[in-house]
């Protein structure tokens, strides 16, 4: 009975504790850096009491949705009585941390959600160092790098060997595929030299995977003509196999391989295909294609045929479209003339009219006329 009983009380103390832990929920987010992360909190049975949510360093950012902190960055997205969440954009490392989700009710309850940063690698670059030495000098002599006729600066050391002295200069250029051939000099001065300068001379060996292009034909090819592909490869070191391979098919067999070159005599359209030329070296691999479409004579004489009759075609049309207008402009300016011809026509008879009155009524007529002249 007292093992039941002291069950009972570990039941009814971890209850209110089982409670707390529900009250409130976070999830912990990962984010790239740069990118957006989305802190969410879970409410149970939230009764409208004070929702808070804090940063790693314990400054409020929300105070029941209202913004306390200003930081543009942190946006409140969702209020809700199951669910708060906050946005933050353009997430750096210094970001991470715990974000404390507080419910503030008859207890405190909280959580926190952990933000991660994952901060992806920028494109490696490769480094060349090299050491300029002059084994012995007195005093010590100057030693200067120059590419491009630009000084690089050097890292110095000196070493006594009995009453002289050696110098030594090194240098870490980042290098590119580009930078493969460029010259480097390292220049050595003294007293004794008289103002010369002794200089070694340097050229720069990159190593990078190859580039692959197939210089096409210039022209349409037909039936009869002959191809010659070059594959232009570069690379460091220069790939000495190069593949010629015809996607789904084999090569022709009139196809000559020569070096980078691949010829085909007497095409027909059984040739046509798509050609892949193909070169590595030890850093990597590279391809390039080239699609051939022999066309047949007879069908390229009536394609070439046939413009001339369609542009025929469009100069008749307009030819006839401007007859049609000419024709329309011509019966308007012929309707309007005759309109004006019966006015004037009209404008006639009034006028007999009126010599034929003044001819019947005498001098009177003759004195009103000359009044309506007047």
């Amino acid at each position: 009975l007292s093992l039941c009983f002291y069950l009972f009380l570990c039941f009814s103390t971890s209850l209110p504790l089982i409670m707390l832990l529900r009250a409130v929920q976070a999830e912990n987010v990962t984010v790239l850096e740069g990118g957006t992360a989305q802190i969410s909190c879970r409410l149970q049975n939230y009764d409208g009491s004070i929702v808070v949510i804090q940063n790693p360093r314990r400054q409020t950012l929300f105070f029941n949705g209202t913004r306390a902190l200003k930081d543009d960055r942190f946006q409140m997205v969702l209020f809700t009585p199951r669910l708060v969440r906050i946005t933050l954009t353009n997430v750096s490392v210094s970001d991470e941390g715990g974000y404390f989700c507080q419910l503030y009710t008859d207890d405190t309850h909280h959580q926190v959600a952990t933000l991660s940063v994952s901060v992806p690698p920028d494109t490696p670059t490769v480094e060349v160092e090299l050491t300029c030495l002059s084994p012995r000098s007195k005093p010590p002599a100057t030693l200067r790098w120059i590419r491009d006729r630009r000084e690089i600066p050097g890292v110095v050391s000196q070493q006594e060997n009995g009453k002289t002295v050696s110098v030594s200069s090194t240098i870490r250029l980042p290098v590119e595929r580009k930078d493969n051939g460029a010259a480097v000099s390292c220049e050595a001065s003294h007293p004794a030299l008289g103002g010369q300068k002794r200089v070694r001379h340097y050229r720069l060996d990159v190593h990078f995977a190859p580039t692959v292009r197939i210089i096409p034909p210039p022209d349409i090819l037909r039936e009869g003509d002959s191809l010659s592909l070059t594959c232009s490869i570069t690379g460091n070191p220069l790939p000495r196999d190069v593949q010629w391979t015809r996607i789904n098919d084999t090569l022709p067999e009139r196809a000559e391989i020569s070096g980078t070159t691949l010829q085909v005599s007497r095409l027909s359209q059984s040739h046509n295909g798509t050609y892949l030329c193909q070169a590595q070296n030890n850093y990597g691999r590279a391809a390039d294609h080239y699609t051939l479409l022999v066309y047949d004579p007879g069908a390229v004489i009536e394609t070439h045929s046939a413009v001339p009759y369609a542009v025929i075609g469009g100069v008749l049309a307009l030819l006839v479209f401007t007859i049609i207008c000419v024709l329309i402009i011509t019966i308007w300016c012929s309707v309007r003339q005759k309109g004006s011809y019966l006015t004037h026509e009209a404008s006639g008879l009034d006028e007999h009219g009126e010599v034929q009155e003044a001819f019947l009524n005498g001098n009177e007529a003759s004195q009103g006329k000359k009044e309506y002249l007047l």
